[in-house]
């Protein structure tokens, strides 16, 4: 079963975040809370990563993956953007918001979806995420933990490890988190297209 890891909402303690680091650099998949619902990360150069989380989540290929990334700089590291992109990108983030993006040459050809080339991208607002990608210094692979066959979002460590700590090395408890994923928005066209809407609202980034 997932080893647990209890930390503080707002000060996660250095120390466990590094311990469960440590399960990612060994080619683990963790669930960590984020300002949406819990996700399921891994190491983005590690080669098994998008595989296990799509077995995890009982998704194809074509399912778009995410980058957990911390800031505006690294997106721009692993998609590109112009400048209409840029401003609602900068105007977004962090929240709780994947904007789908295309990919650049440093994403590797397994993670993008495989026929458009492209990324999905977001910057959380979770102290625990954020500390947890400044502990690792690059970005993470990740997805919304929902179970095979299900439409919602867990949201609880206890129900993560009764439903899925079989499949997970570790889980990071900071107490619930929402149930509501993220708004996926895809931004590869001229006109944003609203692909599921979340817990962010369209109507504060002028998107109806």
């Amino acid at each position: 079963m997932a080893q647990i890891f209890t930390v503080h909402p707002d000060n996660p303690q250095p120390r466990l975040l590094k311990q469960a680091a440590q399960l990612l650099d060994n080619g683990g998949l963790l669930a960590v809370p984020t300002d949406s619902s819990y996700a399921a990360i891994a190491h983005l150069d590690d080669r098994e990563a998008a595989d296990g989380l799509r077995r995890l989540r009982g998704l194809d290929d074509r399912h778009h993956l995410t980058l957990l990334c911390r800031d505006l700089t690294e997106i721009a590291h692993f998609a590109k953007v112009d400048n209409r992109q840029y401003r609602l990108l900068k105007a977004a983030t962090p929240g709780p918001w994947t904007f789908i993006l295309e990919a650049t040459k440093e994403v590797p050809r397994r993670v993008s979806h495989p026929s458009r080339r492209t990324i999905g991208i977001r910057v959380p607002s979770h102290p625990v995420t954020l500390s947890l990608l400044e502990q690792l210094g690059a970005p993470l692979l990740s997805t919304t933990l929902i179970p095979p066959n299900e439409t919602d979002a867990l949201n609880d460590a206890e129900e993560i490890q009764r439903l899925l700590g079989n499949q997970l090395a570790g889980i990071v408890d900071s107490g619930s988190c929402s149930r509501t994923p993220t708004t996926v928005i895809d931004l590869v066209d001229d006109t944003p297209l609203i692909v599921r809407l979340g817990a962010g609202d369209p109507a504060t980034l002028g998107l109806a």
